[in-house]
Formats: structure tokens, sequence, C-alpha cells
């Protein structure tokens, strides 16, 4: 399936506040709400409808309705910020989550929370997940779906690395890939570049990562603050 990249000047200009370092947990969470919204809507561009007979003040009228069932999985944490948006667009879409983290040392993710119900209940599947990395969550999660038993998937992802996409079309060439942005590479931490840090610290204002990667650190005041904290616990 060919990778679907938005060309919408809004996704370009909200995309490039959510890049920006300085931009604050609240607005990024923002930002991700309206990003995926937008995002949504283009990837939803291609659900069958059925028609059905509209009683509008007038006259009766031919009207359309979705006809798949949609679910909606956002693998945890970072996905979470992308159910509301998608929830706006398709509100009767069933939500269903699963956890993943990605190990530092082998960067392979693991599985860690997993609620499907027995049988999918669902014909169409929509992975929330804001990085596309490594594309190994994405495999893995679509792996799960797969034995699940839905039968299309769609990866919606802000951002998307050329290495993750390639890991996910190798692994599962049918699912379609809606990003707002394709960057140029990986670094050697599995990060996106130029990227925008790590999503999940900085739409909940977690940052614990090393200060080498944008959105990690903390700013110059914060470090101030807990090193004189730090100096007078220790008196």
């Amino acid at each position: 399936m060919p990778v679907n990249v938005s060309k919408h000047p809004l996704v370009a200009h909200k995309l490039a506040i959510l890049r920006d370092r300085t931009t604050e947990p609240k607005r990024f969470r923002e930002l991700v709400r309206e990003l995926t919204w937008l995002l949504g809507y283009e990837a939803m561009a291609d659900l069958a409808t059925r028609e059905r007979i509209v009683e509008t003040p007038l006259e009766p009228t031919k009207g359309a309705e979705v006809e798949p069932r949609v679910g909606l999985v956002p693998v945890l944490r970072a996905g979470l910020g992308m159910v509301e948006a998608m929830l706006e667009l398709i509100p009767t879409a069933e939500v269903w989550h699963i956890g993943l983290y990605r190990d530092e040392r082998t960067l392979k993710p693991v599985e860690y929370y997993n609620k499907l119900p027995d049988a999918a209940t669902v014909q169409l599947c929509l992975i929330l997940d804001p990085m596309l990395a490594t594309g190994g969550s994405a495999a893995a999660t679509v792996d799960i779906l797969k034995a699940w038993g839905a039968a299309r998937i769609k990866q919606l992802s802000l951002i998307g690395a050329p290495e993750g996409v390639a890991t996910l079309q190798a692994a599962h060439p049918n699912v379609d890939i809606h990003l707002a942005a394709l960057d140029t590479h990986l670094n050697e931490r599995g990060y996106i570049v130029p990227g925008l840090g790590d999503a999940g610290d900085r739409q909940f204002g977690t940052f614990a990562g090393p200060t080498s990667e944008p959105g990690h650190g903390p700013s110059d005041e914060t470090a101030e603050i807990v090193r004189r904290l730090q100096r007078d616990l220790g008196e």
C-alpha cells in the first residue's frame, strides 16, 4: 500500500508548532488533537457507505451512512492524545487499548497491556500512534490485530521515519499508512530526526529522557529549581 503524506497547508502549519521545543504540554496536546482530526479526515476518505432515507423538514431525501464498524486502537501511552479527535469524527467507534514499550537496548517492542475481546467486533481498525519510528511497535500491533481477526487496518501517525515505514510495509504490505510528515532518518537511539522528541513526554510533561533529545530536557529555570531543592534537602 502507498504511504499517504498529507499535503494540507493547515497540517504543515500546525506540525511546525508541534515540533517547536518551546511548545508547552497543554498546547502540544491541543495540536496533537487538531492534527489527528485533519489526518483522520483524510484517512477516512475511502470508507464505504450505504444509502439511507433522511426525513428533512421539507421532504425525504437520500443520504449516506458509514458502513464498516470502526475500532480505534491507541498505542499506550502517546496514542491516547489522538483518540478524542477520532471520536469526534466517528462517534460510534469502539476504542481498544494496546500497551507496548520499546526496549531501549534492543529497540524491540514489548507488549504489556492488551484488553481486546476474544474475537474482532469491527471491520476496520485504526492504529493511533503519533510516531512511526523503527516500525517495530506498529508491526507488532498489526500482528495482534490480524490474529484478533481485523479485516482491514490503517496506521495513523503524525510523523514517520523511512526506516519505520519500510519495516511496517515489509511486514504488512496491505496496511495503509497515513502521516502528517515523513522525516529524514532515525538517530542512533531510534528517535526520528528532525522529529519532535518523545511524543508521550511532551504531551504529559514527563521529560525523563536524555537532554540531548529535543523535548526531553527540562528548561534552565526548571533545572535550577530542582538543583536548589536538592541542595535544601541535603542540608
